[in-house]
């Protein structure tokens, strides 16, 4: 199901992170990022730098396609792109061209913005919006079982766990090409959204005040 025309994705700035939507001018920022240590990306779709072209082509063919919002990860401090990430899975009312639920995806950083607080002030962003913005009853979050980084990082934002899902979706793990993976699906809904908020804005005060 595609995102319904009004549905676009609009720039999210906060103290740390401005999330942009992704065009090739992000491009040698997110090579830079990409080339930085890669052993966190083992389980995620990552570019190399050389593919970072590519990879940006290939989302926003998604976007044309009308299956993805996809975004720049914009460090406020610098100014640079440093990773990420996505809207997806867009799922609309039978009887009117207006969201219910959403997927929040395809998100990677830099090794050296790992970390910092510039995920969980993202996820803020994107879950604010979805929630405050476009009404949506339901955030989902996805990633490979195996995964207990992305786990974690998932977690710590307040999301749910609700299980795995049994080979569900294709693997992006080295020498796993063609074969598919487990992933482990988590979720925020709406009455959940206030506490989750909270939660997250007091962790994002943690990680200033450290």
């Amino acid at each position: 199901m595609p995102f319904p025309k009004t549905v676009t994705a609009p720039v999210l700035e906060g103290d740390l992170v401005r999330l942009e939507p992704l065009d090739h001018r992000h491009a040698a920022d997110l090579a830079a990022a990409a080339a930085e240590d890669r052993a966190s990306y083992r389980f995620t779709w990552v570019p190399t730098a050389a593919e970072v072209g590519d990879y940006i082509d290939a989302q926003l063919a998604r976007a044309a396609a009308g299956a993805l919002l996809p975004y720049a990860q914009v460090a406020t401090a610098s100014g640079r792109a440093v990773g990420a990430t996505a809207y997806w899975d867009p799922r609309c009312w039978p009887d009117r061209d207006e969201l219910y639920a959403i997927e929040v995806g395809f998100t990677w950083l830099a090794a050296s913005a790992q970390g910092t607080g510039l995920n969980a002030e993202a996820k803020l962003l994107l879950f604010a919006n979805a929630f405050e913005t476009w009404r949506v009853a339901r955030v989902d979050l996805k990633t490979d079982a195996r995964n207990t980084l992305s786990r974690n990082a998932i977690a710590g934002t307040g999301a749910r766990f609700e299980g795995v899902l049994r080979r569900w979706s294709r693997s992006w793990a080295p020498g796993e090409a063609g074969l598919l993976r487990d992933s482990a699906i988590y979720s925020i809904i709406d009455a959940e959204w206030p506490a989750c908020r909270t939660s997250l804005e007091a962790r994002l005060t943690r990680t200033r005040n450290r």
